[in-house]
């Protein structure tokens, strides 16, 4: 069954009387009369806010890029629109108009709404359960968001719907080749098979082959950055290390700003379950776990900035200005200030030195294991290269729903890398092989390019042999993401950020005010917990530094 279904009642809830004179006093504007059929708010606006409903209703009904409208709900009195768009002063994923009877309304924009998150308690648990529930609803339909349109298994498809189903935003994909509308609408714009993928945003903008900021800047998901604005603390990186810090920093009244190059959760974020961390029993897939975690930011302000890639941290101190604003340069061409710096941009993955490996990436080769690449892996036999707990959790994800797996590794086995409860897991899957004392030695293409067939060495012995497979995915570890730190930190010989040296804070670099944490610093602990926990501690580390700066200079 449908959330909608399960969960209405908290998807939609309605206020009493109290709870509604209560979120009056966090109105950021005038009551508004709308009359039958007038447009309240539509798909696309921006900034859209919640609108709490005092007389009359608002039918709100999803939308896809190619028209197809769907009703929702209807918003009665003590009702109030929205999803977690809201919060961040982000587009409206719906529209609503004004019941028969019209309505009238009072609008809460997104500083007023987390001002009512955070001033009243109880109240806001209501209205942020609802706007979470309802943005899974609206992804869990097949009728709403963007289109996309292209070959399922294409390079670019897969990234952009990576993309967009990594960053909580529903989209849907027709067949170029096999689905009739799909089709038609190809041959009705004129596409050519080179303009592939197209992306048809919610408000019916058409797309080619659009890049992930492009995607973005249609969905209205980058803010609009000041350059002239000095925040407290600039996180770049928005894993769980990055997450941890703008929580507890914005909690605590400092300005934040998250800056994430690709998507919410780091390599975290495409764990398809974690299940040895603290508070989840059952486990948690790394989506969800970034997703809470984005949720919670957002409820206390803090801006988050992507598909943003820094390009460098210039952090030149003098004499004179020893404590002027660090700033760092964007691929956007803007550049951003920051009192401090807390880097966690965490690990890009880990190639190996194979021949022709970048041709297949992203279609034939994958560095995570998300639906999106179980669905088109369904039934096949398959290979994955890895041994740590990634690559467990990844193999128990995919066994289950493709023929076979072979798990290789350069290793004698997998104890020394992977938890046990891992181990134990995949022994009892009956399709999953698994191949010691391996390496990945070559690729092999079909006539069309595809990705045929891969051959491996026995490193003992130097013997080869060959397989055919179409699907390989790669764990084997990752390098630290420090290239755009260049001479502003030191760092270790493996490229990870030193810190706690000559006297610095723990999590503190060489430079003042720029601090490390989570896997991009060396030493850490390479675990969900562990990068959490700095994430949280470096904010006392901040607070210290900050009144070091701002303490007055003693006069005689």
């Amino acid at each position: 069954m449908a959330l909608i279904d399960t969960r209405q009642h908290q998807m939609f809830p309605a206020l009493d009387a109290a709870q509604m004179a209560t979120a009056r006093r966090f109105a950021s504007g005038p009551e508004r009369d709308f009359a039958a059929g007038e447009v309240v708010f539509a798909v696309g606006d921006h900034p859209a806010p919640v609108w709490l409903v005092l007389a009359g209703s608002i039918a709100v009904s999803r939308r896809d890029g190619l028209g197809h409208e769907h009703g929702i709900t209807e918003h009665g009195v003590g009702s109030f629109t929205g999803e977690v768009s809201q919060l961040a002063g982000r587009s409206s994923l719906a529209g609503g108009i004004a019941g028969a009877q019209g309505c009238t309304a009072v609008p809460l924009d997104a500083v007023h709404l987390r001002a009512l998150m955070i001033g009243a308690a109880e109240l806001g648990e209501v209205v942020m359960r609802a706007l979470i529930l309802r943005r899974v609803g609206l992804i869990e339909s097949d009728a709403v968001g963007s289109v996309l349109v292209g070959r399922p298994g294409e390079t670019q498809l897969v990234r952009l719907q990576g993309f967009l189903t990594r960053n909580g935003y529903p989209n849907a994909l027709l067949d170029a080749s096999q689905d009739e509308e799909g089709r038609a609408l190809v041959e009705r714009l004129g596409i050519h098979a080179d303009e592939l993928p197209l992306m048809i945003c919610p408000n019916g903008t058409v797309l080619k082959r659009p890049t992930n900021a492009a995607a973005a800047s249609c969905l209205g998901m980058t803010p609009d950055l000041d350059p002239a604005v000095v925040h407290d603390v600039v996180v770049v990186g928005a894993g769980p290390a990055g997450l941890a810090t703008a929580v507890y920093a914005a909690s605590e009244g400092l300005s934040v700003l998250v800056l994430e190059q690709r998507a919410i959760g780091g390599q975290a974020g495409a764990s398809s379950r974690i299940e040895n961390y603290l508070g989840f029993p059952t486990g948690i897939s790394g989506q969800a776990l970034a997703g809470r975690a984005y949720n919670q930011a957002l409820k206390f302000g803090v801006e988050l900035a992507l598909p943003l890639e820094v390009q460098t941290l210039r952090c030149e101190a003098t004499a004179e200005a020893p404590h002027a604003p660090l700033r760092l340069t964007l691929d956007n061409g803007l550049t951003v200030q920051a009192r401090t710096v807390v880097v966690a941009s965490g690990a890009r993955y880990r190639r190996p030195q194979v021949e022709q490996l970048a041709r297949f990436e992203g279609s034939g080769v994958s560095y995570w294991a998300s639906p999106i690449e179980a669905r088109m892996c369904s039934g096949e036999e398959i290979a994955l290269l890895g041994g740590g707990n990634s690559a467990g959790q990844a193999v128990v994800f995919l066994a289950p729903k493709v023929k076979k797996l072979h798990l290789v590794i350069r290793g004698r086995g997998l104890e020394a890398s992977m938890s046990k409860y891992l181990i134990d897991r995949i022994k009892a899957l009956p399709n999953v092989e698994l191949h010691t004392g391996t390496e990945l030695l070559s690729l092999e293409a079909d006539d069309q390019g595809a990705l045929c067939g891969a051959t491996y060495r026995d490193r003992a012995t130097g013997a080869t042999h060959a397989c055919e497979l179409r699907h390989l995915f790669l764990f084997i570890g990752a390098d630290p993401n420090t290239d755009w730190l260049k001479d502003c930190v030191t760092l270790d010989p493996a490229g990870f950020v030193v810190t706690g040296a000559n006297g610095a804070a723990l999590l503190e670099t060489d430079r003042a005010g720029v601090f490390a944490i989570g896997d991009v610093r060396a030493g850490s602990v390479k675990r969900v917990a562990a990068a959490v926990g700095e994430g949280a501690a470096v904010v006392a580390q901040i607070h210290q530094y900050l009144a070091t700066i701002e303490a007055p200079v003693a006069t005689t």
